[in-house]
């Protein structure tokens, strides 16, 4: 068995914010024709894909986002699980709207939902599948995560959702490493452009009609290369607020 948890907010205030966009994966992932019915169970609802012998668990946590981490312990505690056995998906404002990242482990960058997690299970070795929701204006990351996409982003988040789900499955069936190499595909660099210098098109008056058109001189072909681009770092994305939330320990929940 594997567990795959999407993050989000429960209610229809928060359906199609940018912090609810792993419950969409998961949302997306149980509309497959192997998906039961979600139930309530653990502070969340969950639903069963079974494939032959194996089973994924689909799981939205109902805790509000600041206390991910209670639904996740219990879960793992009830299956007897790894965090190894565990995939996490959720918003990232610091990626590329669109972009996705699988990595093994990681901090918790300054996303709630998994300092909770990371506080409930007192490690970092769990794998998370983060998507890109473009990053926000200085002081405004609250209302940019729990904001709806625009018009002309909507597109974009929603390939990224469906080839997030697609990420998940790779996952389960193949592994993480499988899944990383597949989906973790870097930028498409630039095409590097040329510029040469053409020759007249006007014939050499001093030449015979039947002259060909002289040949540039080599030193004045021109090529202009576009700058290789360089790969990001793995180190975890800078610290950034999601709004007030309590410490790990409380058991107030907020939305953020």
């Amino acid at each position: 068995m594997k567990i795959v948890v999407g993050l989000g907010n429960p209610g229809n205030r928060y359906s199609g914010t940018r912090h609810n966009v792993g419950f969409e994966v998961i949302d997306t992932l149980a509309r497959c024709p192997h998906a039961g019915s979600f139930r309530e169970k653990f502070e969340s609802l969950i639903a069963e894909v079974r494939r032959g012998a194996d089973t994924l668990l689909l799981v939205k946590p109902q805790t509000y986002m600041n206390l991910s981490g209670r639904a996740v312990r219990a879960l793992l505690d009830f299956y007897k699980l790894s965090p190894q056995h565990l995939l996490v998906v959720c918003d990232d404002i610091h990626l590329p709207l669109g972009k996705l990242r699988l990595r093994p482990r990681g901090s918790h960058g300054g996303h709630n939902g998994l300092r909770d997690i990371q506080f409930h299970l007192g490690t970092e070795e769990y794998p998370r599948l983060r998507i890109g929701v473009g990053e926000p204006e200085p002081g405004e990351a609250v209302d940019h995560v729990l904001g709806r996409f625009r018009a002309s982003e909507q597109p974009i988040i929603a390939e990224a959702i469906a080839r997030a789900a697609q990420a998940v499955e790779c996952w389960a069936e193949q592994g993480l490493e499988a899944a990383m190499n597949r989906f973790n595909a870097p930028d498409k660099p630039a095409k590097p452009s040329a510029s040469r210098s053409r020759p007249s098109s006007r014939s050499n008056p001093a030449s015979p009609p039947s002259a060909t058109i002289p040949t540039p001189d080599p030193a004045s072909l021109t090529t202009l290369t576009a700058p290789i681009p360089v790969a990001e770092p793995d180190t975890p994305s800078p610290p950034h607020p999601t709004g007030e939330s309590p410490s790990p320990s409380s058991e107030s929940a907020s939305p953020p």
